[in-house]
């Protein structure tokens, strides 16, 4: 199982999720690339080029992602339809860090965080699921190069248990809490598939193929929740 322990802050008061990184939490911490090759051409830096800080409350784990992306693109209207290839934030959350397989289970999430903040995973019977209960999300872009894009995240996580006829209720989060986690972009500039699928984590391909977060767990990386600061 591939570990990388990565800074988190934790959140002594709310984090606003509104796409403007003035939150006292995400003044300090460390930002952490995204920077890992997973699909398509390595793209330039003013084609694509992200990096992220975490934070964390009681209540939830909250993301501050940071992207340059020259080219916004949304094809498909429908949320069910196609989403991967649209230019999406995709969270990899798995609540116990117990690795594994997650393709047609809970046991993990990969929650694809279009730009209409739809939120979407495929669930049982390997079926593409709306679970936007699970996210809370906004985000805002410059008009200016580099269109720097700002996104924050609040992630609601929730055990292996989870079912969407029976969701049941959001675990409590607290300090020593071990996570397994990774962070990934879709990047399309107007084709009909995406183009580069850049990531937090390096992921040994398997057979060639790289492209293993939405079904395994065990590529994620983990995050130890610390009050103090740093996750190590």
């Amino acid at each position: 199982m591939y570990v990388n322990a990565l800074g988190n802050q934790y959140a002594i008061t709310p984090v606003n999720i509104d796409g403007v990184a003035d939150d006292s939490v995400w003044q300090s911490g460390y930002w952490h690339a995204m920077d890992h090759h997973i699909i398509g051409d390595i793209p330039t830096k003013d084609d694509f080029s992200g990096r992220y800080k975490l934070a964390w409350n009681e209540d939830a784990l909250f993301l501050l992602a940071e992207i340059i992306d020259d080219v916004i693109y949304d094809r498909h209207p429908d949320p069910l339809v196609n989403y991967w290839d649209d230019d999406c934030l995709e969270i990899f959350v798995d609540e116990d860090a117990s690795g594994g397989n997650h393709l047609s289970n809970y046991n993990a999430f990969a929650y694809h965080l279009a730009l209409d903040g739809n939120v979407v995973d495929i669930g049982d019977n390997a079926q593409p699921v709306l679970l936007n209960e699970h996210v809370e999300s906004a985000w805002r872009r410059s008009t200016e190069p580099p269109y720097q894009l700002i996104w924050e995240a609040k992630i609601y996580l929730f055990p292996d248990t989870f079912r969407v006829e029976k969701p049941g209720e959001p675990v409590k989060l607290s300090g020593g809490k071990e996570l397994g986690f990774m962070l990934a972009y879709c990047d399309n500039d107007g084709s009909e598939t995406r183009e580069h699928f850049m990531g937090s984590h390096a992921i040994k391909a398997v057979n060639g193929d790289k492209n293993l977060g939405y079904k395994n767990a065990s590529v994620f990386g983990k995050v130890t929740l610390m009050k103090g600061g740093a996750g190590f």
